[in-house]
C-alpha cells in the first residue's frame, strides 16, 4: 500500500508557482497599510510630546523668545526622529521632507492664551500601475495653555 498517491503529477508545484507571488503581493500590501496605521499613532504621540515639552520649557516673557528657537529645533528633531525621519523606517514608510509646497516639521503659533503646536508629516508619492497618489499629509495640532497650573485665587481682603 502506498502512503502517498499522486493523482495529478506537478499540481502542487504549479499552484505554488502561481499563487506564491500573489500571496507575497498581498502580504506586502497589508504590511504597508499596517505601517501607515502605526505612523498615524506615532504622529499623535510625537505631537503630544512636542506640545507638552513646549508648554513646560518655553519662555512666557517676550524678551526670551529668541532663546526658544533652539528649543523649537530640538523638539522638532526629536519628534520627527520618533516618527521615523532619518532612520531605517523612512524608506519603508515613504516619508518625504516636503508635501504640496509645505515641509514636514513643527510650527508654533503663539497667542495670548493658547499656543498652537502643529506637527506635519509627509509621505511620498505612490506610483503603481493600478493606484497613483500624490502622497499623504498628516498634520496634528495641539492647543497648549500658557500656564501649566492655574494661579491660586486669593481674596484681596484676606492677604496677610
Amino acid at each position: 500500500m502506498r502512503l502517498w498517491k499522486r493523482r495529478r503529477p506537478g499540481q502542487a508545484m504549479t499552484e505554488t508557482v502561481l499563487l506564491f507571488p500573489l500571496f507575497m503581493f498581498f502580504l506586502f500590501a497589508f504590511a504597508k497599510v499596517y505601517a501607515l496605521l502605526i505612523l498615524v499613532q506615532k504622529v499623535e504621540i510625537a505631537s503630544y510630546y512636542a506640545a507638552r515639552r513646549w508648554q513646560l520649557e518655553s519662555h512666557r516673557n517676550i524678551n526670551y523668545m529668541g532663546d526658544d528657537r533652539a528649543l523649537e529645533r530640538d523638539i522638532e528633531h526629536n519628534a520627527l526622529a520618533y516618527v521615523g525621519y532619518g532612520g531605517p523606517h523612512q524608506t519603508f514608510l515613504g516619508l518625504a521632507p516636503t508635501c504640496g509646497g509645505s515641509g514636514a516639521g513643527l510650527s508654533i503659533n503663539r497667542t495670548q492664551v493658547w499656543q498652537q503646536v502643529t506637527l506635519t508629516v509627509c509621505t511620498g508619492q505612490v506610483n503603481l500601475p493600478f493606484y497613483k497618489s500624490a502622497g499623504f499629509k498628516f498634520e496634528t495640532t495641539k492647543y497648549v495653555p500658557n500656564r501649566d497650573r492655574p494661579i491660586a485665587f486669593i481674596l484681596p481682603g484676606l492677604q496677610q
